[in-house]
């Protein structure tokens, strides 16, 4: 399957409406409050895989925002969110950047679309100066929930995830990139429904409330088990 316009509007944006706080928005406003956080204000900031554009549209008041994407279609759109942001079509794969070009990427639910993440991460390293922060977040094969949804759980849904792997082998590729990390959490417990004869708003208030404290207010604290990705901050070495 091609990341086209068919893409956007069936899988990981089904959500897209892009109304006001749509779990799209709120996980946007989430790492934007992340990236505020650990990030230099003023500095250079990247996205890799910007998709639509509206996670570097929020940044482009506190960073010197640039995005790429794989897909001409979503960089042409993302044209009619982002005002000052930088955009280019290129691959996580070969960063069209210089050494030490950016304090702050992002790279949110890309990993498990590439055939090579890991070299997607080490030019990641690559890009990132010294002391910078890389965030980034991919399905949690560890999370503690997802044997209760066998084939039925999330990161199975897209047929494009074709590099699912365990924590620690994003941990290790993290690492020999030249990251050291600062934080490892995950984003809590969303995949509703769990059990099949409790109603799915029920399911969603219990099993859903400590990721959603998470998000509103953007403190990381979920342990990595506890939650359908993995979310890693690390420091550039």
């Amino acid at each position: 399957m091609s990341f086209d316009e068919k893409y956007f509007s069936t899988h990981t944006y089904a959500d897209i409406t892009f109304a006001k706080y749509s779990m799209y928005w709120w996980s946007n406003r989430f790492y934007a409050m992340l990236a505020r956080r650990y990030g230099q204000r003023g500095a250079r900031l990247l996205e890799v895989g910007s998709g639509l554009g509206h996670l570097i549209g929020q940044l482009e008041d506190t960073f010197e925002t640039y995005g790429m994407d794989l897909n001409h279609w979503a960089v042409k759109q993302s044209r009619s969110v982002v005002n000052k942001s930088s955009l280019e079509t290129a691959s996580a794969q070969d960063l069209p950047f210089a050494k030490n070009s950016f304090n702050v990427v992002i790279i949110k639910h890309i990993v498990e679309h590439l055939p090579d993440p890991a070299k997607a991460i080490r030019e990641i390293g690559h890009v990132t100066e010294p002391g910078g922060i890389l965030i980034l977040a991919t399905p949690n094969l560890g999370s503690l929930l997802k044997p209760w949804k066998g084939d039925r759980w999330i990161g199975y849904q897209d047929p494009t995830h074709i590099s699912l792997k365990q924590p620690q082998e994003w941990l290790d590729m993290i690492r020999n990139a030249g990251f050291s990390p600062l934080k490892i959490s995950s984003d809590g417990f969303w995949d509703v429904p769990y059990i099949p004869i409790i109603p799915k708003q029920i399911q969603k208030l219990f099993f859903g409330s400590l990721g959603g404290f998470q998000a509103m207010t953007g403190f990381v604290f979920l342990p990595m088990r506890w939650g359908e990705s993995i979310i890693v901050i690390a420091r550039k070495s």
